[in-house]
């Protein structure tokens, strides 16, 4: 990993949000709404306002639907052959202490991946079966707040000092 190429993950990671964004939204202008409609949720989702158009909503659907499996597939097809790479670069290290450390880094990062997945799929692809607004506002906040706060929680937890200095207040109470 270099600056470069770091910079190019960046750019092309806000490009592809852009056009999609983008797009979403030319695609929900088309529509007609009723009035006095309100979005169940804390923030504006966007299979929430589709769901909340008077008009035929298939051309959305359909693009909403696309764009989600492009978007879901690809990263998760790259994260998948990455781990691949990685399991099998595991399996080469010799001691049990560095497999041990190596395969717990990995499953860390592997539950937070697995947890905004899961929990994207909930939104998006019951949505149209299911109106169940709680639900899905319930695994919104999951994909949106809660798996970005994880992140540097889990990677943090990895650091000795920042471990011991969690367990001293446990320790004297107990």
């Amino acid at each position: 990993m270099n600056r470069r190429l770091c910079v190019l993950l960046v750019l092309a990671s806000w490009i592809t949000s852009a056009l999609n964004s983008m797009l979403q939204s030319l695609m929900a202008l088309r529509l007609s709404f009723c009035t006095d409609m309100e979005i169940p949720h804390f923030f504006c989702e966007l299979n929430q306002v589709v769901l909340l158009a008077c008009s035929d909503t298939f051309p959305n659907d359909m693009v909403m639907y696309f764009a989600a499996g492009l978007l879901f597939c690809g990263p998760l097809a790259d994260i998948l052959y990455y781990y691949y790479k990685i399991v099998s670069s595991i399996r080469a290290i010799s001691s049990a202490q560095g497999k041990y450390k190596a395969f717990s880094t990995c499953a860390s990062h592997l539950s937070v991946v697995s947890l905004f997945y899961c929990t994207c799929l909930g939104v998006y692809f019951s949505s149209s079966a299911t109106h169940n607004s709680h639900s899905s506002a319930t695994a919104s906040v999951m994909y949106s707040v809660v798996t970005p706060m994880l992140n540097p929680f889990i990677y943090s937890l990895r650091n000795k000092d920042i471990t011991g200095a969690l367990r001293r207040p446990f320790s004297r109470k107990l």
